[in-house]
C-alpha cells in the first residue's frame, strides 16, 4: 500500500560566477581608487592601511579586513601614505539556473548578492589568502588549474556565507539590537536618539553611524517608517479617524502624519486605500495561493517549501522570490527591503512559529495579520481580498464556487456514500490523526455534507472551521473508523512511507469493517491536503469523481 511518487527539488539557488579579479594598490600618486561595479564586489585587504568611503560613511581598513559591497555601489578606497593599501577586488555575478523545473518551484534568493547593505568582516585572513591565490592563478594554462580556481572561488563564497550565518546567529552588536528592539516596540512614544544611544551604550553621534550600518537607515528614518507603516495598517484594518490614527502611532495630529506619510509614500493617507498593491509578500504558501487566485503574484513568499503552490489551471508564478523560514529576522528584513515590498500578509501564529514578530518586520512594510487556525479558507480569501483592494473579485469567486458545491453535493448525495460514515485518517511518521473540518475535511463534510464519525461530528459542531484534527492511537481506530476510510500517508524526512505498514498490518486495522469491506481509498498528499481556495476547488472535483464510481 506504499505509493512511490517522484518529487522535484522544492526550490533552486542561482549560480555564482566570478566576473573578474583585480589587484589594487594605493600610492602617493594615486591615493584614491574608485569602485563602481554592476555586480557584487568583494574587497580583501592584503596589506597596508586606509579608509573606505561608502554612502557618505567612512570605515577604517587594515590587513585582514574583508568587505562585501552590494551591486551598483559607489565606493572609494583611500590609501594611508605611510602604509600604502593593497587590496584584491573580486566581482561576483549570479545567473538563474536554466534547467527545467516544475511550475511550483520557487527561485531562492542569493544570500550573498541580495543584501542591500555593505557588510564588513574585521578579520578574515583565510579569505584574503584565497583571494591572493585566485589572483595569482587568474589566467590558468591547464584545465586542472581552471577547475582548482573554480573550487577556490566557491571556497571563498562558502567562507563568506559561513561568516554571514555566524553574524546573523550571534550578533556582534547585541547592544545595538536591544536599542533597535526597544525602538520597534515603543515607536509610538516620544523617543530621543540619546535614549537609544544609552541603551546601546555608545555616544549619540556614534550611535547614528552604527544604526545606519546595522539597518541601512538613520534612526529618524527608521522611526518614521515604523510610524507610517503602522498608520497604513490601521487605515487598512480599522475605522479610526485620521486624527485617532496619528495619535496611536506617535504623531501629535493628523496634519503631521499626513506630511510624513506623503514624504515617505508620495501619497496622502486619504488616498491610501485607493492605490493598488503591486509588490506584496506573504508568510507561507497558502496565502501565496490566495493572492494568485486574486490576480496578484506575490513578490516574495516566506515558506518552508513550495509543495502546496501547484494551482493546476492557474498561471504559475513567474518572478516570485522565495525566502526560507529558517532565515534569521535580519536576513528576512534585508531581503524584503531589497524586493521593495509594499505589504506583508502573515498570521501571528506563523510568525511566532518561526521566531518572528510584526514589530521586527514593520520597518520593512506594513503588516496585515490574518489568523490561520481561527479562520476558515473562505474568510482568509475575503480578508486578503480586502487587504489588497480586490474584495469584489474574491466575492465573485466564492459565489461561483458555492454554486459548484451545490451541484457536487447533489451528485454525491445520489451515491451509496451518502448513507455511509466517512473517516479521514492521516498516517504520519510520529502518529495518527483523524481530520475534522479543515483540509480535505472541508470538502467531505461541509461541501458534500457527508457523515463524519460521531466523535468528529461533535468537535465540528463545537469548533467549526477551527477544528483541524484529533490525535488518536492505533488501538482507538475502531471508535473513529466509519464505513469508508480515506487515508493519507505523510512520508518521513527521507521520503519513505514504510511507517504506514505497521498500521496496515496491525490487528486493529484488519478488524475494521471498512478494511474488511474493501472501502479504503489512499489519497495523494499533495492533491488532498492543501488548504487554499484553488486546492479546495480541485479537491471538490476529485471527490465527486471518487464517489460517483462507488
Amino acid at each position: 500500500m506504499n505509493n512511490i511518487v517522484p518529487e522535484w527539488a522544492e526550490s533552486h539557488f542561482p549560480l555564482y560566477t566570478a566576473d573578474s579579479i583585480q589587484s589594487m594598490y594605493g600610492t602617493s600618486n594615486l591615493p584614491r581608487l574608485q569602485i563602481h561595479e554592476h555586480s557584487t564586489v568583494l574587497l580583501a585587504i592584503a596589506a597596508g592601511k586606509g579608509m573606505l568611503e561608502v554612502d557618505h560613511q567612512t570605515y577604517e581598513l587594515m590587513e585582514g579586513i574583508v568587505v562585501l559591497l552590494p551591486e551598483n555601489t559607489y565606493a572609494s578606497l583611500i590609501t594611508n601614505r605611510q602604509q600604502p593599501l593593497h587590496a584584491y577586488k573580486l566581482s561576483i555575478r549570479i545567473q538563474e539556473q536554466t534547467r527545467a523545473l516544475p511550475s511550483s518551484a520557487m527561485t531562492r534568493t542569493s544570500q550573498l548578492t541580495s543584501n542591500s547593505n555593505m557588510l564588513l568582516f574585521p578579520h578574515e585572513p583565510a579569505i584574503v589568502s584565497n583571494m591572493k591565490e585566485l589572483y595569482l592563478h587568474r589566467l590558468p594554462d591547464r584545465e586542472i588549474r581552471h577547475v582548482q580556481n573554480q573550487i577556490l572561488f566557491h571556497q571563498i563564497l562558502l567562507q563568506l556565507l559561513e561568516q554571514q550565518e555566524t553574524r546573523f546567529e550571534v550578533s556582534e552588536q547585541p547592544s545595538m539590537e536591544r536599542s533597535i528592539t526597544y525602538l520597534e516596540n515603543h515607536f509610538s512614544e516620544k523617543i530621543s536618539r540619546e535614549q537609544l544611544a544609552a541603551i546601546a551604550g555608545v555616544s549619540g553621534s556614534h550611535y547614528s553611524t552604527l544604526f545606519k550600518q546595522f539597518t541601512g537607515f538613520t534612526p529618524n528614518e527608521y522611526l518614521s517608517r515604523l510610524r507610517v507603516h503602522r498608520a497604513k495598517e490601521l487605515l487598512l484594518n480599522s475605522s479610526s479617524t485620521l486624527r485617532e490614527i496619528a495619535l496611536k502611532v506617535g504623531y501629535k495630529d493628523e496634519f503631521y502624519l499626513s506630511r510624513r506619510f506623503k514624504q515617505q509614500t508620495g501619497a496622502s493617507p486619504s488616498g491610501y486605500n485607493l492605490i493598488p498593491f503591486q509588490r506584496v509578500a506573504v508568510m507561507l504558501t497558502p496565502y501565496a495561493s490566495h493572492l494568485l487566485l486574486l490576480g496578484l503574484e506575490p513578490a516574495v513568499t516566506i515558506s518552508e517549501s513550495s509543495e502546496y503552490l501547484n494551482l493546476s489551471d492557474q498561471e504559475p508564478p513567474q518572478s516570485m522570490k522565495f525566502i526560507h523560514t529558517n532565515s534569521s529576522a535580519e536576513q528576512i528584513k534585508a531581503l524584503l527591503l531589497e524586493a521593495n515590498i509594499e505589504l506583508l500578509i502573515a498570521a501571528t501564529q506563523h510568525l511566532e512559529e518561526f521566531g518572528l514578530n510584526a514589530e521586527q518586520l514593520r520597518a520593512v512594510a506594513p503588516i496585515v495579520e490574518i489568523s490561520w487556525q481561527e479562520l476558515g479558507w473562505k474568510d482568509h480569501l475575503r480578508l486578503i481580498g480586502r487587504a489588497i483592494h480586490r474584495s469584489e473579485r474574491a466575492e465573485q469567486w466564492l459565489d461561483d464556487f458555492e454554486q459548484e458545491e451545490l451541484e457536487a453535493r447533489a451528485v454525491v448525495q445520489q451515491s451509496a456514500v451518502a448513507n455511509e460514515i466517512v473517516t479521514l485518517l492521516v498516517i504520519k511518521p510520529d502518529g495518527l490523526l483523524v481530520y475534522g473540518a479543515r483540509n480535505v475535511g472541508y470538502v467531505i463534510y461541509q461541501s458534500l455534507g457527508l457523515k463524519a464519525p460521531a466523535l468528529i461530528e461533535d468537535q465540528i459542531n463545537k469548533l467549526g472551521d477551527q477544528f483541524h484534527s484529533l490525535v488518536v492511537d492505533v488501538s482507538e481506530l475502531e471508535a473513529y473508523a466509519g464505513d469508508r476510510l480515506l487515508v493519507t500517508v505523510f512520508p518521513d524526512a527521507k521520503g519513505s512511507t514504510a511507517h504506514s505498514e505497521e498500521i496496515f498490518h496491525s490487528s486493529y486495522w484488519n478488524q475494521l469493517s471498512a478494511v474488511q469491506n474493501k472501502k479504503i481509498h489512499l489519497l495523494n498528499l499533495d492533491e488532498w491536503v492543501p488548504y487554499n481556495p484553488v486546492s479546495i476547488r480541485l479537491q471538490l472535483g476529485r471527490a465527486v469523481a471518487l464517489f460517483e464510481g462507488q
